[in-house]
């Protein structure tokens, strides 16, 4: 994918906030921290459409992103440990799973887990919320730098079993080396535009 243009569209909580748009859309999803704002900057090749922060859980918003004028890209809210009041913390799975039941343009959701931790309940909450809506999902395997060769093959057993899915399901991604942005851009493409 060659992106030539990628900008922000508005952020929302509900859907009558989302942008009116018919153009396919792609989420991503992730606990707090897991280097979900990275990994969406190294995919559309921006250093800051997407703000990433050292503090997890700034993102308590839905944020949408136009790109190319043919697709829509969601960053949801990360989930898990955050640095934010509880009561924020318990309105996200909510404006998540509303998201996920009631966004007709949504094609499918990439699911990004960290290669360093075993997935937590919120991690398979939400792959059960995938499943339980039929939204196709391309699961991430991230961070894969911060490992050994030997550390992420051991490490990307834990979640293969976890998450009983086969090893050819998910993609390494490293924002640092790149890695995995070309296997998950033909990944989407296939999904966003089939």
């Amino acid at each position: 994918m060659d992106v030539k243009h990628a900008e922000f569209m508005k952020s929302a909580t509900a859907p009558s906030h989302y942008p009116e748009s018919e153009l396919p859309e792609v989420a991503f999803a992730g606990r707090s921290n897991v280097g979900k704002s990275s990994l969406i900057n190294t995919l559309v090749n921006r250093k800051n459409l997407v703000r990433a922060s050292r503090t997890p859980g700034r993102t308590q918003l839905i944020n949408f992103f136009s790109v190319n004028a043919q697709f829509v890209l969601a960053d949801l809210p990360g989930y898990g440990f955050a640095a934010v009041p509880l009561a924020v913390k318990r309105e996200w799975g909510p404006m998540i799973e509303t998201y996920l039941a009631k966004r007709e343009t949504l094609r499918c959701v990439v699911l990004i887990l960290d290669v360093r931790r075993v997935p937590s309940r919120e991690d398979l909450l939400m792959f059960h919320w995938l499943r339980n809506y039929s939204i196709p999902t391309v699961p991430v395997i991230n961070k894969c730098d911060k490992v050994s060769r030997n550390e992420r093959m051991r490490q990307a057993a834990v979640i293969y079993r976890a998450l009983d899915l086969p090893t050819n399901d998910f993609v390494f991604f490293s924002a640092l080396s790149r890695e995995g942005r070309e296997d998950l851009w033909e990944r989407l493409e296939l999904l966003l535009f089939q």
